[in-house]
């Protein structure tokens, strides 16, 4: 566990790799069997999350998102008040529903663009929109996958206590068998997680741009280079399969590969100064580049690059009737999946199961054979890192616990009440030591990576007290979701940071007070709202 958190800290390798070789050190040393180290592999929530970056891509490519924002947008009598009055609201409701990272891949260069336009600072509103978007995610089911993968280890867990009830005749019976818990429906996080996005909300849209840079030198240095003939400016930021990574410019010849002139290197908010040729290219990286018209639409939808701006260019063309065919299938799938989860619906189609997994496979089928994107390169649009670790999440939180790991951690963190000696505060001290220790981690390593880590020990606590598991698997959902303070915590975070022009700083001043507002409505708000 130790060797796993330094690597992923390290970013030694992605960590799909690293979360896959803990689980191979893990099945050598004995601690879990092959069956535990790949089950995560074909589990449900797993699936889903692989599905719905299919549903993703499909919506985004309508053009259904880029025409809503565009007719939010002010544009006359604008201030960065009112224009987040406008704005904000609509992505939190939006990241709802969809995957948080295509939100911002979409909206931040048109959000940037706008900015320019109107003369406002764009560094105003691009740490704000990547902090809404996960803020409305935490609302449902499939608003983050975070909370599919929480989802997806409850239905596991719920599955293997089964078998140990049957296997022991009744004698051995779980916690989530006990409260009758197998997985989470889709507005099962609504309950707090909307109160903690109007609070986050207020906070975004009043207070923020004043803990905001206005905009960075690398923008104006940026904008003051001449364009070269023939050409168009663009923004590119480094995707993770970029084969020029850990290389300079001078040993990866850029415009031989993709036909682009490299103007600058954009790192940590700065224009890089001096020989920036020799320097060595990280993802982290944003390269201000010369293109010709053509550059965006040939590896636009490469995973090359996380984004392709160009600059000034943020109405894209649009598709009428795959916009309202896009709206229609994410309206049925949501309707299909909240409502399929109700009693008097599973009564009358007790040969189906119709929950979010199923949902997401009929809408998946529907885009493919529809053209909503392309079938014949649908795998490119899976992010397989992701998956992957999310696949190997599975065998680690079960080591935690056969290992006696996750009760040994459960039984510090329920000592700390008898420590404080107020057993009326007790389980607010739990829930926020479960909080701290799952936020650490989120903001150390990656978000799923950290509810792996935390899913056992609230299902450990849960089991040392006797009560209701939801609650502390709820509080882990927040928690993993709350990646506020700094810019690797999420993913999102390091897209707007790099077309942004941020610094590390400037997350940890705007973000600080998101993590708190999370941290405390989390704490007091789930034993109110869920009870023990």
């Amino acid at each position: 566990m130790v060797f796993m958190l330094v690597a992923l800290m390290r970013e030694c390798l992605r960590p799909g790799l690293i979360l896959f070789t803990a689980v191979v050190v893990m099945l050598c040393a004995g601690i879990i069997n092959p069956e535990e180290a790949l089950k995560g592999f074909s589990n449900k929530g797993m699936i889903t999350v692989a599905l719905l970056y299919l549903v993703s891509e499909g919506v985004r490519k309508s053009g259904l998102l880029e025409r809503i924002v565009y007719h939010v947008l002010p544009q006359k009598n604008v201030t960065v008040t009112k224009a987040n009055l406008r704005f904000y609201p609509i992505v939190s409701f939006i990241s709802a529903f969809f995957n948080n990272t295509p939100v911002v891949v979409i909206f931040a260069p048109m959000i940037k663009n706008w900015a320019r336009k109107m003369k406002l600072p764009p560094t105003k509103f691009l740490i704000p929109l990547s902090y809404a978007t996960v803020i409305g995610g935490i609302c449902t089911l499939i608003g983050t996958t975070t909370n599919l993968v929480l989802h997806g280890m409850l239905l596991q867990e719920y599955k293997d206590e089964m078998h140990e009830l049957a296997d022991t005749d009744g004698a051995v019976e779980g916690i989530l068998v006990r409260y009758g818990i197998d997985g989470m429906h889709m507005f099962e996080l609504s309950r707090v997680g909307i109160f903690i996005a109007l609070a986050g909300l207020i906070y975004l849209i009043f207070f923020s741009q004043y803990l905001l840079p206005d905009n960075r030198k690398a923008e104006e240095e940026a904008e003051e280079m001449d364009i070269s003939p023939g050409m168009f400016r663009h923004e590119v930021m480094l995707g993770n399969r970029f084969p020029g990574l850990g290389k300079s410019l001078r040993e990866f010849d850029f415009y031989r590969r993709y036909g682009a002139h490299v103007r600058a290197i954009s790192r940590g908010g700065n224009i890089v100064e001096g020989d920036y040729m020799n320097m060595a290219m990280t993802h982290e990286d944003t390269l201000v580049v010369d293109a010709p018209e053509d550059f965006k639409q040939t590896w636009g939808e490469s995973k090359i690059f996380w984004m392709i701006n160009r600059v000034g260019d943020y109405e894209p063309p649009m598709g009428t009737k795959k916009r309202w065919l896009a709206l229609g299938l994410l309206i049925m799938m949501i309707i299909g999946a909240t409502v399929g989860e109700l009693p008097i619906v599973t009564d009358h189609f007790k040969f189906l199961k119709l929950d979010m997994f199923f949902f997401a496979c009929v809408t998946t089928i529907i885009m493919a054979w529809t053209h909503m994107f392309s079938a014949r390169k649908y795998t490119k649009y899976l992010s397989w890192d992701v998956l992957i670790t999310i696949a190997c999440a599975f065998a680690i939180s079960t080591a935690m616990t056969k290992s006696g790991f996750a009760d040994l951690v459960a039984s510090y963190i329920i000592a700390l009440t008898d420590n404080v000696g107020q057993s009326r505060w007790g389980i607010y001290i739990i829930l926020a030591a479960l909080f701290l220790i799952t936020n650490i981690f989120t903001e150390l390593i990656t978000n799923n990576a950290a509810a792996a880590l935390a899913f056992p020990l609230a299902l450990a606590v849960s089991e040392k007290l006797g009560a209701n598991p939801m609650p502390f698997v709820v509080c882990v959902c927040f928690a993993a979701s709350s990646a506020f303070s700094t810019p690797i915590g999420y993913q999102t975070n390091l897209i707007v940071q790099g077309i942004g022009g941020y610094r590390f700083t400037d997350f940890v001043r705007v973000g600080l007070p998101m993590n708190i507002i999370v941290f405390i409505l989390s704490v007091f708000l789930i034993p109110f709202v869920y009870g023990l």
